[in-house]
Order: structure tokens, then C-alpha cells, then sequence
């Protein structure tokens, strides 16, 4: 059977119906053998962490008539309320209750994803385990004396294991356009959102709150019955300050659907999912290359130069994606007045200068420092070798300048010490010769001579 989805949250069989919501160790789950195991029962994501702390009574979650249990999870997963963003199209298991007049909601931080739809039965939950990559979960909406997260399998990943997560269990955007009902427009085509997306192509499907300028997009407007693709008018409704008159916001945690948290999921979706397949990538070939040691009589833990070519291939694509060498350039300047912006930038390291790559631009790109903040994160710390000095040899190579390839054209020299500097002094664990590049006199006044080196193909 079919599955298709315009978010990433579970699925809506081609036909209409619906598959159970939660299913355990039932039916083909893509990596469930070894290495990967992805059906495993030890978990260390943040919803398996509330969990035990559920379970423990450590931590207790609070009803409230209007919202459910929402607000409360939010709070205990550390999930701003001020990265709402809201969706409108048909995407959810739970599609018959959404609609332009009652949009799903969606929250997240740089580790998991909360959605809520209006009226529906459950919660919905991806959260980032270091080692699994995407684990899915829901919770029941109505009151209990004990709320409880459950693991939600085959559903999700039926969808969320496809080209468009990079072939691994992970999290995926996309824009269509809308029909008045809340579906796609039969016919017509749906686009991929991430951070390389043309903004023409992003947000069918989507609120957009926000000034954009001259930027248009296809959030906050519909194709009505009958008209054709080519008639859709992304400009007249690009520009929302608010979302008074499309629906009634006072049945939401905010009224807005930001446009800085919108440019921020779209470039954190693919990125997760980079850092997975990556991860996955290393393991299967390192797992491959051992049980072919073992048949040969080869050494243990020796590497052929195929299966090297096999792990750094996505680690390469990672290290092109993490700075921002594909992104759509804007025609800005983008509305600053944010209250994601501002909750965004607080959480983080800041360097002596007081640098953050999570610092914002949002006139010609998103962040001033281009630099993925998901370096911090803790999938990226489990990157397995020899995956992960690869990516720092490249990253280096890269920002001391010695890789002037056109790949990197758009980092000037100015972008490449800032982030340098910014990560030798915020990130732990970086290699010492990251620190004595930045200390040593011969580059204290610059960058190192540049080459152009021939690193794997990164697509």
C-alpha cells in the first residue's frame, strides 16, 4: 500500500484509511538487524528520558482543559512555545480534524518535534536518540492518571524511511498546494523543503507569519477547485503579520506561525537527517568490512579504501550542508521582530567576543555565522570514527582556507575565522590542531594558504 506525507509526523494511507497508531514489533521495520537494531529497547532520546522520569514519579505532567497535556510536555522537554508553526493540509493520521480553519500545530528544539492537532486523539512525537536517529511517539490526549509515551513504528516509518530522509529514519518538510479542504491539489506537483529550497517552492500548506519583502512563497493561501498551478498567486499573501480572519488563534499556544522558526526547521530537518546517515552509513560498512575480515582471515579493524569511499561520502555531504554551501540566498532583509529569534539565539555557547552561531543574518542568508548549531548536538558527538575525524579534517580544511574548491565560494575569509574561532573556543572535543591553527602566528592574521583539494563527491 501506498504512504505519502506532507510533514513528518506519521501517515495517511493513498486511500484514506488510517494504519494503527501504535504498533510494537509487528510487521517490517527497515534496520531492525544488526548493526543498527533499530527496534531496540534501550533508548537515550529525550522522550525516552521523560519517560523513565514519568515512570519514576520524578517528573509529573499537568492537564489543562484547553490545551491538554501540551503545554506541560513542552515545558519538560524544553521546547520553546515560540516555534509554533502551523500546518494546514491534510498530513497527519489524524487528518480528518485538520483544516485551513484548524491547522496542526508543531513545536520543536534541536532534538525533538511535538505535534497537536485540534480535537485529535493523540499527541505526536520524533525525537533524536544519538545512535538511532528518528524514534517516533505518541501520547494519548485525553487525562489519565498516568500519561505515558508510546513508541509508534511501522506507521512512520513506511514514510519516514525514503529518499527524502536520505534513506534513514528521519524527518522530512514538504510544500504542495492546497486545495480548500486541506488536501493537495490532485495533479500538481509537492516540493521537498530545506535550507537550498527555493522560497517560490517553500510553505504550500503552511502558515507563515512574518515580513518577507518582495519574497514570495506558498504559505497562507490556497488553489482554489478548479484553478491550475500555474495561476497560484504566491505573492499577495506572503506578507502576514498576523493570522487574524483565517482562523481563531485563540485555540493555540500562540498566534503566530514564525517565519524565522520556519527558515530554522528547514534547514534542521535534513540536517538530522545528514547526521544519521552518516551515522548508519559508518556502522553498516564497518559491520560489512568485519564480517569480510572474518572470512578472508584478514586482521581485524582493517579497512579497504571502497569502504572508506563508503563512509565519507555522506560524511561529505554532511560537512557541505552543516555550512550552508547550498542555501537559497534571500532577497532580504526578512522581519527581525521575533520571538523565536530571540529564544533561539539565547540557548547555546557564545565564545569571549560574544559569537554564537546561532547568531541570525536573515538579510542574504539565516545565520551570520554560517555553521550548523547541530555541531553540538549529541547525534553529532556519536558520529562513529572513521566518519567523525574525517569531518573534522574536512571542516578544517575548509575554514583555515586551505580548501578554496567552488563548493565553499560562498564563506569569505571573514566567515571561516569567525566560525573557526567560534568552535575552538564553544565546542568540546574539536581536535588540538583546530586550536593551534587559531593560536599559532603564522594564521593569527589570516587564513592558511589555500589549495583545492579533491574530496569525495558530495551528491
Amino acid at each position: 500500500m501506498k504512504i505519502f506525507t506532507t510533514l513528518f509526523l506519521f501517515a495517511l494511507a493513498a486511500n484514506g484509511q488510517t494504519f494503527p497508531a501504535v504498533v510494537k514489533q509487528q510487521g517490517f521495520v527497515p534496520f531492525s538487524d544488526a548493526p543498527i537494531h533499530y527496534r531496540a529497547e534501550v533508548l537515550d532520546d529525550p522522550v525516552a528520558r521523560l519517560e523513565k522520569q514519568l515512570e519514576k514519579g520524578d517528573v509529573r505532567l499537568e492537564y489543562a482543559p484547553e490545551h491538554g497535556y501540551l503545554r506541560s510536555v513542552l515545558a519538560a522537554l524544553r521546547v520553546p512555545v515560540s516555534s509554533q508553526t502551523l500546518a494546514f493540509s491534510k498530513t497527519s493520521f489524524q487528518y480528518p480534524f485538520i483544516s485551513p480553519e484548524k491547522p496542526r500545530a508543531l513545536y520543536y528544539n534541536d532534538d525533538v518535534y511535538v505535534g497537536q492537532v485540534q480535537h485529535g486523539k493523540s499527541l505526536e512525537f520524533v525525537s533524536f536518540d544519538p545512535m538511532q536517529g528518528a524514534i517516533f511517539y505518541i501520547m494519548d490526549e485525553h487525562q489519565v492518571d498516568h500519561p505515558r509515551f508510546e513508541r509508534a513504528e511501522v506507521d512512520c516509518v513506511q514514510c519516514h524511511i525514503a529518499a527524502s530522509t536520505r534513506g534513514v529514519p528521519g524527518v522530512l518538510l514538504r510544500s504542495i498546494f492546497t486545495r480548500p479542504s486541506g488536501s493537495q491539489a490532485g495533479g500538481t506537483p509537492a516540493f521537498i523543503t530545506g535550507q537550498e529550497s527555493p522560497f517560490k517552492d517553500r510553505w504550500g500548506g503552511w502558515y507563515v507569519t512574518g515580513l518577507l519583502g518582495k519574497q514570495g512563497h506558498m504559505g497562507n493561501a490556497l488553489l482554489p477547485d478548479g484553478s491550475r498551478a500555474e495561476d497560484f498567486d504566491r505573492l499577495s499573501h506572503a506578507n502576514a503579520t498576523d493570522l487574524d480572519g483565517l482562523l481563531d488563534t485563540s485555540l493555540y499556544l500562540t498566534g503566530s506561525s514564525d517565519v524565522v522558526a520556519h527558515l530554522v526547521l528547514a534547514h534542521q530537518t535534513q540536517m538530522h537527517n545528514l547526521i544519521t546517515k552518516t551515522n548508519y552509513q559508518t556502522r553498516l560498512t564497518l559491520y560489512a568490512e568485519e564480517a569480510k575480515n572474518r572470512a578472508a582471515g584478514a586482521a581485524a579493524g582493517s579497512i579497504s579504501d571502497a569502504a572508506l569511499q563508503q563512509i565519507e561520502k555522506p560524511a561529505e555531504q554532511l560537512v557541505r550542508y552543516l555550512l550552508f554551501t547550498n542555501e537559497a540566498s534571500m532577497d532580504g532583509p526578512i522581519e527581525r521582530d521575533s520571538a523565536f529569534a530571540a529564544d533561539f539565539m539565547k540557548r547555546g555557547p557564545r565564545d569571549p567576543l560574544g559569537r554564537s552561531v546561532r547568531d541570525f543574518d536573515l538579510h542574504k542568508r539565516i545565520f551570520k555565522y554560517p555553521c550548523s548549531y547541530l555541531i553540538y548536538s549529541e547525534a553529532f558527538d556519536a558520529i562513529p570514527e572513521p566518519a567523525k575525524s574525517y569531518i573534522y579534517r574536512r571542516l578544517l580544511e575548509v575554514l583555515s582556507g586551505r580548501d578554496q574548491s567552488p563548493e565553499f565560494v560562498s564563506l569569505s575569509t571573514e566567515d571561516r575565522r569567525a566560525i573557526l574561532e567560534i568552535l575552538v573556543a564553544t565546542k568540546p572535543g574539536v581536535p588540538g590542531e583546530w586550536k593551534q591553527f587559531v593560536t599559532s602566528p603564522q594564521t593569527s592574521n589570516g587564513l592558511g594558504k589555500p589549495s583545492t583539494p579533491n574530496p569525495p563527491k558530495g551528491n
